[in-house]
C-alpha cells in the first residue's frame, strides 16, 4: 500500500449531502487515493495520477452505465 500520510482529504464536488460521500486526497506524489467519508479509517482505494485522470475522464463522458 502507498504510504499516505500527509494525504490531505476534501469530498468530491459531486457528493451529496445524505451521507453518500467519497473523499479524495489528490496532494501525494505518485498517488490519488479515495475512500468513504463515514468511515475514514476504513479502506482507501489507490489510483495512479494517469489512472485518476482517466477516470474523471470516464465520468464526465458518462462512459459507465448504472
Amino acid at each position: 500500500m502507498p504510504d499516505l500520510t500527509g494525504a490531505v482529504w476534501r469530498k468530491s464536488s459531486r457528493s451529496n449531502n445524505g451521507g453518500e460521500c467519497v473523499e479524495v486526497a489528490d496532494n501525494l506524489p505518485g498517488v490519488v487515493g479515495l475512500r468513504d467519508s463515514k468511515d475514514p479509517s476504513g479502506p482507501v482505494l489507490t489510483f495512479s495520477p494517469a489512472g485518476w485522470a482517466a477516470f474523471l475522464v470516464g465520468v464526465k463522458r458518462e462512459t459507465f452505465g448504472d
